[in-house]
């Protein structure tokens, strides 16, 4: 029998990850708060007592020609979602100041659009350059299943991060969309990496999948060497065909998070979108069950917790903010 104290010892000594199996193992015998103390340790143990932050900025909205069934800016689609073409450089900087005036350790650009295409990189790449001479901040970029050519550009012009989601695990992803694959997704990932790039990784829970697909979704992005995972929980839209799904309760959320992290013991657990509609009370649990990141600020086609209320979070939490420069 899978012992949780067992499991703990071996990866609090090695840092590596428990499988699928043991995970599930655990989930069916251990309460969640046990589950979560366990992961806090582990957390303890591989990380500090700072809160990664970071933001993102909706560089490009609506009109995408992919399918995916929980998005609200695809042209498949009827959601009434805003939609533009690529930001003003001056628009984006002044995103990017305002969070280096709240002290956000890292700024995203995110893109609609299978990929942005490579006669507009060039834009992006200068606004980037714009931010990283004038704010500390750490630079990210969102923008689909980008070529080498464009993600070294992207690199060159001060980009650290890329970050492309595995959405579910590679078991569950063809019910979910048509248009584009795992594979798809891991080649991306890898091309990035191959540039110099670190790389974030995770995706959306709720959308129907079983906890087994849930735990292959952290397996999977821990295996892509992502050094970020971050966990949004489904918000569905009107107008998407993942309108009425169910919400999952707040308890099997913060199950997931746990063993999320004792999935992947090294990687930065990353709040992402979905988190405003849980209690304070659970949010608290998981910052001290695993997580060690947050999204702050709105989200593409959502709206988040505000900026105030997470910093709130973290006092009662006993975290303290990441420094804006490495």
């Amino acid at each position: 029998m899978i012992n949780i104290e067992t499991l703990l010892v071996r990866v609090l000594s090695s840092g590596e990850g428990i499988s699928v199996d043991e995970a599930l193992a655990l989930n069916d015998t251990c309460s969640a708060d046990t589950l979560a103390d366990a992961a806090d340790k582990v957390r303890r143990q591989w990380h500090s007592d700072e809160i990664d932050t970071c933001s993102i900025v909706n560089a490009r909205s609506g009109r995408c020609s992919e399918d995916c069934k929980w998005c609200a800016q695809s042209r498949h689609h009827h959601t009434g979602v805003t939609e533009y073409d690529i930001i003003s450089e001056e628009d984006a900087l002044a995103a990017a100041r305002l969070n280096t005036r709240h002290g956000i350790r890292r700024f995203s650009l995110v893109t609609s659009g299978r990929k942005v295409a490579p006669a507009d990189i060039e834009r992006f790449c200068s606004i980037f350059r714009r931010v990283g001479s004038e704010t500390p901040l750490y630079m990210c970029a969102s923008m689909g299943l980008l070529g080498l050519d464009e993600l070294r550009r992207l690199r060159e012009a001060g980009v650290k991060r890329y970050h492309c989601n595995l959405e579910t695990s590679s078991s569950f992803f063809p019910t979910l969309c048509s248009t584009h694959t795992h594979a798809d997704k891991l080649r991306t990932i890898a091309l990035a990496q191959e540039v110099g790039m670190e790389v974030c990784c995770g995706g959306i829970i709720g959308m129907g999948e079983n906890m087994r697909q849930r735990l292959e979704l952290a397996t999977e992005a821990r295996d892509t060497g992502a050094v970020s995972i971050p966990i949004n929980i489904l918000n569905p839209i009107p107008g998407t065909p993942l309108e009425s799904t169910p919400l999952i309760g707040e308890e099997e959320i913060v199950r997931t998070a746990a063993l999320f992290r004792l999935i992947a013991p090294k990687c930065v657990l990353r709040f992402a979108g979905g988190r405003m509609r849980l209690s304070h009370d659970t949010m608290c649990r998981m910052l001290r069950g695993g997580v060690n990141g947050v999204l702050m600020g709105d989200m593409l086609t959502t709206v988040g917790n505000t900026v105030a209320d997470d910093k709130r979070l973290f006092e009662d939490t006993g975290y303290r903010e990441s420094p804006l420069a490495d």
